[in-house]
């Protein structure tokens, strides 16, 4: 449908408003775009000045029957919520606007508030896939490394394995930011991608030296073979270039790093799949340190140092978020505190 203008300087206005006063990131205003477009298209792009809080009800029933553009399956209940929840936001903006105090109050913007009953599923966990380090490990073994983009793929799995860094932290590295000597990465929030822009440092976590050995092999190839300095990034994402023919050449690393982390997403997906293992998220290595701390933590110092070395400053997000036990590990558990015959 074609777009209203009045909706679409209004919608400026909005954005620019969560983007310097609520200080938000430009993915979580895409996000809020997304959700009012949806209820644009409901409203078959009428004026907000129409807006009025008895939509709330047949747009929420719209959204149980939209289907997702990529997925084309019914959108979730964390979209549904999260949709409800930016016109919500907008609607408590819009009543303090001129033009729209006098149709609109503040409160009116809770009528699109999502249920209870929603929230509560939209918010229940979902069990995760959380590998176990012997699978990790054999993962790293089959990948193959004939090719420099081959092993600057096994470089990324073997050192989220040594740190639990973010894939998005991970694609934004430098080269300069790892120091083998003092076995850490540090995560520097003026180009590192961590979450909250938060900087700390990483020491390898103990889970094997092969993977230590790996990232240094990775180190001395770009530093040695490729002359990349310490600004460059740790892994270069790879270029496509074309022969005098038109030919493909094999490919290369280029001198930038990957803007997001998709690429990496990726390669553990193929990875995985390749060494008929299941699609193991990089996050879910997180899961996975978090798991291996609450075995071998012996103090309150280890737990706490273990957590530190993750990024949380709270001990508990890591043993409460992440520490779940696998239900393998909670079968072996209950077992064995039977009592004796």
């Amino acid at each position: 449908m074609k777009p209203n203008p009045a909706n679409e300087r209004l919608k400026h206005r909005y954005f620019h408003w969560l983007r310097n006063a609520k200080q938000m990131a430009d993915k979580s205003v895409e996000q809020v775009a997304a959700a009012l477009d949806r209820f644009e298209d409901f409203s078959n792009r009428r004026d907000f000045r129409q807006l009025r809080v008895e939509q709330a009800e047949p747009f929420k029933k719209h959204l149980a029957q939209l289907s997702g553009q990529r997925s084309g399956t019914r959108l979730s209940k964390a979209t549904i919520n999260s949709t409800l929840y930016a016109m919500r936001d907008f609607v408590r903006w819009l009543a303090d606007q001129k033009g729209f105090r006098t149709r609109l109050v503040a409160t009116d913007a809770y009528y699109f508030n999502p249920s209870r009953h929603d929230e509560a599923i939209a918010r229940g966990a979902r069990p995760i896939k959380v590998p176990r380090l012997q699978q990790i490990e054999a993962l790293v073994a089959s990948m193959p490394t004939g090719t420099i983009v081959e092993r600057r793929n096994r470089a990324i799995v073997a050192l989220i394995a040594l740190t639990g860094a973010r894939d998005n932290a991970v694609a934004s590295l430098r080269l300069g930011d790892l120091d083998l000597d003092d076995r850490q990465i540090f995560q520097d929030s003026r180009h590192v991608r961590t979450k909250f822009r938060k900087a700390f440092p990483t020491w390898f976590f103990p889970v094997g030296e092969q993977f230590v050995e790996i990232v240094r092999v990775w180190k001395h190839e770009l530093e040695m073979e490729l002359r990349y300095s310490p600004a460059d990034p740790l892994f270069p994402k790879t270029e496509v270039s074309f022969g005098p023919d038109g030919e493909t050449l094999p490919p290369r690393l280029g001198r930038e790093g990957w803007a997001n982390a998709d690429p990496i997403r990726k390669l553990f997906r193929e990875a995985c799949a390749a060494a008929n293992l299941p699609d193991f998220k990089p996050h879910s290595l997180r899961h996975m340190l978090a798991q291996i701390g609450q075995q071998r933590s012996a103090s309150a110092e280890e737990m706490k140092a273990w957590s530190q070395n993750l990024g949380h400053e709270n001990m508990l997000t890591t043993f409460t978020s992440y520490g779940k036990i696998p239900d393998y590990r909670q079968k072996e558990v209950i077992l064995a505190m039977r009592p004796p015959a």
